[in-house]
């Protein structure tokens, strides 16, 4: 698993969060689900294919238990861009979690079954999800083969196409995460909420891997020592001040090559040192020193 899958589940795996995302996108914002029925399942489960056993893996998976019943095993499956294949994917996912139930210690530990639920949360914002959302979908069928082929829904969530009612049924740091996708979708342009993020480096984790900026990574780099209430109002200004502060970096930088190189043509001209000798101080080829030099108008 590389960095940027585990930093885009952090958030997604605080059962505040994991709660939140069900109770509005299953149950309309009913609080149905509650933070301490969650439980943390193994997201890993095990497929045969060509005689050897491979591993697939979940995103986020819990199970939902009340009173120590199990109501239901819960999964979640993140994408920024479409997948031809997910049906068959999340089909696999859930007929791993429903063979755990009749193998293994699973089964001595119960016999009472519990469905499988599993959502897709699809975050592209530039266009909807165009690729197939059912089984059948996949694959062309035989007319006479049709009434024999069982089919399977995903359940797709495109959250920049939520609407603002459902936005603001959003009662944790989903909310922030969900406005982000729907105002980039709707406007292009991203104006931050004022309301205080509860898990700042989680938050900004799925951010940065999700959206593949790099400046929330900034941002988060520079809140980390921050034991207050923070805002993503605070996290641009941050971001765009850390922008600042490497652009200075960066010119005092150049400017300091520049200088060195303004020296090196001198003593070149001076007869002082050979080009080639120059070019090596400088850390460049002989021919790029010459362009360079040629080039230079002091």
């Amino acid at each position: 698993m590389g960095k940027q899958d585990i930093r885009h589940k952090s958030l997604e795996e605080l059962n505040d969060v994991f709660a939140d995302i069900i109770n509005v996108l299953l149950f309309g914002g009913k609080r149905l689900v509650k933070e301490n029925e969650l439980s943390d399942v193994n997201p890993r489960g095990n497929y045969n294919a060509s005689g050897k056993m491979r591993e697939q893996e979940r995103d986020v998976a819990k199970m939902w238990k009340r009173h120590e019943v199990r109501i239901a095993l819960i999964g979640l499956e993140n994408q920024t861009e479409e997948d031809a294949d997910m049906p068959i994917r999340m089909i696999g996912y859930d007929g791993a979690a429903y063979r755990n139930q009749i193998k293994g210690k699973e089964r001595k530990e119960t016999r009472r079954r519990y469905p499988v639920v599993s959502l897709v949360l699809y975050f592209g914002h530039k266009h909807r999800w165009r690729t197939p959302k059912r089984l059948r979908e996949c694959f062309e069928t035989d007319e006479a083969l049709k009434p024999y082929v069982n089919d399977y829904k995903i359940n797709l969530f495109e959250i920049a196409y939520l609407s603002d009612e459902q936005v603001r049924l959003f009662k944790s740091d989903f909310r922030i995460a969900a406005d982000y996708f729907v105002q980039m979708r709707k406007n292009k342009d991203y104006q931050p909420p004022h309301e205080t993020i509860c898990h700042v480096n989680e938050l900004l984790g799925l951010m940065s891997a999700i959206t593949n900026d790099p400046r929330f990574e900034d941002g988060e780099t520079s809140l980390q020592s921050a034991n207050r209430r923070i805002t993503m109002c605070e996290v641009l200004d941050r971001i765009e001040a850390r922008g600042i502060e490497k652009g200075i970096a960066k010119g005092i930088a150049k400017g300091r090559e520049e200088g060195i190189l303004e020296t090196l043509f001198s003593l070149v001209r001076d007869g002082v040192l050979t080009a080639k000798e120059a070019a090596k101080r400088a850390g460049v080829s002989t021919s790029t020193f010459s362009r360079k030099m040629k080039a230079y108008k002091g």
